[in-house]
């Protein structure tokens, strides 16, 4: 299969998952919106909270990551600076969700 191909894939498959995560995401913001700081400690410290934020934070790096590399592709003609940039893209979207994650876990 051609590499294209395969980020075109996993790009429409992180976009179906991001579909139920963003509508749980919007649906808890709005209603964690004006509340006090305790109240979003409480709610990021349950369980399920931390699983499926986590889940929202991971497939949307991803689906960025993917989506801004193929940008790299199409406007960056010098390959030195495109491999430059889509490294330091993946780096980002590795290192960024892993210390949200980290530092989510820690709450109590």
């Amino acid at each position: 299969m051609n590499v294209s191909t395969k980020k075109w894939i996993f790009l429409k498959v992180s976009s179906i998952i991001l579909i139920p995560l963003m509508f749980w995401f919007i649906f808890n913001f709005v209603s964690i919106y004006d509340k006090s700081f305790n109240e979003i400690i409480e709610f990021f410290s349950s369980t399920t909270s931390k699983l499926l934020f986590s889940l929202f934070i991971v497939f949307g790096f991803f689906f960025s990551a993917l989506s801004i590399s193929e940008v790299f592709e199409d406007y960056i003609s010098e390959n030195g600076l495109k491999n430059v940039a889509n490294r330091a893209l993946y780096l980002s979207a590795i290192v960024i969700p892993l210390i949200t994650i980290l530092i989510l876990f820690n709450l109590n």
